[in-house]
């Protein structure tokens, strides 16, 4: 009886990632399967800047693709990925905070606040980082909640 109660668990935790890898894909900005455009997740808190991946050093996270632009900072990555991965599925956290919106955004547009990375728009002479700062506690508090309306 044991054994059969512990398959049927193993069974339900295993449906539960699939149906969250599924999730990932369908609401994070992803071009195939690749978050950030490519750009190492690691490099943003350790050389504070954006920095472009890698294809041969890289790592499928519940089915998002991260690239890396060293081995240590793939190591680093694994060690615990949920620290470096960006908020809101990687759409610009004005956008989201602002109305929502699911928003494209420049990867050498960010900022780390609170250990955590958020990304943003900037194209057309409309950087959303500038617009985000003034009132950064409030738009962070909408996003938080958006987010959590979309990725249920």
């Amino acid at each position: 009886m044991k054994k059969a109660v512990v398959l049927i668990l193993i069974l339900i935790s295993g449906i539960s990632f699939a149906q969250n890898d599924s999730k990932r894909i369908t609401e994070y900005n992803l071009e195939n399967k690749v978050a950030i455009l490519g750009y190492d997740p690691v490099g943003y808190f350790t050389q504070g800047k954006a920095t472009k991946g890698k294809k041969d050093i890289s790592v499928s996270y519940h089915s998002v693709v991260y690239k890396f632009s060293s081995t240590e900072n793939k190591e680093t990555f694994l060690k615990n990925p949920s620290k470096y991965e960006p908020q809101y599925g990687g759409w610009c956290a004005y956008a989201m905070g602002s109305s929502g919106g699911k928003v494209e955004i420049n990867p050498e547009t960010f900022k780390i606040i609170d250990g955590k990375l958020y990304l943003f728009y900037n194209a057309y002479f409309n950087n959303t980082l500038k617009s985000w700062n003034p009132d950064e506690a409030n738009l962070k508090v909408k996003a938080d909640n958006n987010w959590k309306k979309i990725y249920k």
